[in-house]
């Protein structure tokens, strides 16, 4: 494990293109939606809509001439106008932005970097609150190690590159691996990330 992180964070920082760019919903009126269409045209079915103030939006590609961008939308992706959407305020560059979400399955897990803390979770056990020792962000990804309680750690690496998560039809662009430390059990889970916060 120690050399996946020393080559992980073997270059210096560089936030842009270790996480895709995040967005905001601009020059739509209150009373609208910007809507997620099927294909980049405005003829497209629609898939979901955003509100006249959502943030958090993950662009994971634009079209070649960037007018449209690839979004998530429920359990696929979807194409919203660029016009409509301002990219938001730099992240720090010394740490992992949060909303970041993590999740696998085979046991279905989670693991989620929120403004307020960070919390993981294993399907059909309680949520437990997590401490963070470290992070650390490379060009083409991040790490992260938190502690919970006195003998378990946590370790996640998030790696910039395509990810599906096996249920769904829906595109990712970051992949996860989340080492659970603990000294009666050890174990490895793999997974997809996304910074949409939902």
């Amino acid at each position: 494990m120690r050399w996946m992180i020393a080559l992980l964070l073997s270059a210096s920082s560089a936030m842009a293109e270790a996480f895709p760019p995040t967005y905001e919903v601009s020059g739509v009126a209150q009373d609208d939606r910007l809507n997620i269409r099927a294909e980049p045209s405005a003829q497209s079915d629609v898939l979901g809509s955003f509100g006249p103030y959502d943030l958090n939006i993950e662009v994971l590609r634009t079209t070649d001439d960037g007018k449209w961008g690839l979004v998530g939308a429920g359990e696929r992706n979807g194409w919203t106008a660029m016009r409509f959407l301002k990219q938001a305020p730099p992240h720090d560059p010394n740490t992992l932005p949060r909303p970041l979400t993590c999740f696998g399955n085979e046991p279905f897990w989670s693991l989620r970097m929120l403004p307020r803390g960070d919390e993981y979770e294993l399907l059909g056990d309680t949520r437990r609150d997590l401490m963070v020792i470290s992070e650390r962000i490379a060009p083409n990804g991040a790490l992260a190690v938190f502690g919970e309680g006195p003998t378990l750690s946590r370790t996640l690496i998030v790696k910039r590159g395509y990810c599906g998560d096996g249920m769904s039809d829906r595109e990712f662009a970051l992949q996860a691996t989340l080492y659970n430390d603990a000294p009666d059990e050890s174990s490895v889970q793999t997974g997809c990330c996304t910074l949409d916060g939902r």
